[in-house]
């Protein structure tokens, strides 16, 4: 029999109702654990569960959360055939996509899941979404980071939060399901990424400065030239459509030329949820890569904020981290099946 190892990190899906409104309890979602008789049915896998200290709202995850999160897994490894990962709702998508780097070799099914409305509640989304996170976990079909929510297991690193309040919260713009809960669970077997042929290590994240900007009619680039300095090691460039520009900007391309002779790692993605960036294809950006940017092509923002943590984590020269980050390592980018490198 399969066994699984839930962690408990926090978030909506474990809450109760007290004085001051929803707060994660560990013991009291401890025992509405125990009253599921589900979890105990003799189709579940064999199941356990730690907690984190403390527990957290998801919006108070940081790199170090991201760090104990790997740790439990690497400890409990060789000693579980999945993990379950319960976690708040409104950072799921970066945790996913930073422990599918982190997790190097990974060959075990790591499935995060969470939900819209605490598990204590009489109609809850949280009873589905735990019971076929624990079978998908134990079902030998996927060896990757996923998250699974509202009928669908999607890859970690392709996931965005889409929705606040529907319990269908997120979305793959750019990629398909890997699989989809109805009456039986379907997976697209053509859409997993297959067992790493590497041998499996942790990969802790360093707090780089990193940061997000995102283009806006009207914006006025030379406010952020105080911030392009040495210091900042990486910047996400969220842009129009393909990757344009406002044509007026000329006050950025000085500032991203200056940030790139720096060293600064400049990633251009797209506002656009479903679409590729396209350096070159239009004029408003093909500015942008003369003045050093890289591509992030179809790169979720999350997975891009993610993995360049991780690729400075690992210690990689400038150029070499510029030409990692348009390749596709966990299966973050399109490109030709079986082509990811894993580094």
């Amino acid at each position: 029999m399969k066994k699984i190892l839930m962690i408990y990190t926090g978030g909506t899906i474990g809450m109760v109702n007290t004085p001051q409104g929803y707060a994660p309890q560990k013991e009291a979602f401890h025992a509405l654990l125990d009253q599921l008789p589900e979890l105990h049915s003799k189709a579940m896998p064999l199941w356990d569960i730690v907690d984190m200290d403390p527990l957290l709202d998801s919006s108070n995850i940081t790199v170090v959360e991201w760090n104990a999160i790997g740790r439990r897994i690497a400890e409990n490894y060789n000693a579980y055939d999945g993990f379950v990962i319960l976690h708040g709702t409104d950072t799921m998508a970066y945790t996913a996509s930073a422990l599918s780097f982190m997790l190097r070799g990974n060959g075990k099914p790591v499935i995060l899941t969470g939900s819209q409305i605490p598990l204590c509640e009489i109609r809850n989304d949280a009873r589905d979404n735990i019971i076929t996170a624990l079978l998908i976990a134990a079902g030998g079909q996927v060896h990757e980071v996923c998250l699974y929510f509202g009928g669908k297991l999607l890859r970690g690193n392709r996931t965005i939060k889409y929705s606040a309040d529907d319990l269908i919260a997120f979305e793959s713009p750019n990629y398909p399901a890997l699989a989809e809960a109805g009456i039986a669970i379907r997976y697209n077997r053509a859409a997993l990424l297959p067992p790493s042929r590497g041998s499996f290590s942790l990969q802790p994240l360093e707090n780089f400065p990193i940061g997000v900007i995102k283009v806006f009619p009207g914006i006025q680039f030379e406010l952020f030239d105080s911030i392009m300095t040495e210091r900042l090691r990486g910047i996400v460039i969220e842009t129009f459509g393909a990757g344009n520009i406002p044509g007026h900007a000329n006050s950025l391309l000085p500032i991203i030329r200056k940030a790139s002779e720096n060293g600064t790692i400049i990633i251009v993605c797209s506002q656009c949820p479903h679409g590729t960036v396209s350096l070159g294809a239009y004029e408003t950006s093909s500015a942008l890569k003369e003045a050093g940017a890289v591509s992030g092509y179809d790169i979720t923002t999350e997975a891009a904020v993610a993995k360049l943590y991780y690729l400075f984590s690992r210690g990689l020269s400038t150029d070499e981290i510029r030409v990692r980050m348009e390749r596709s390592m966990r299966g973050e980018i399109t490109i030709e099946p079986g082509a990811e490198e894993e580094v």
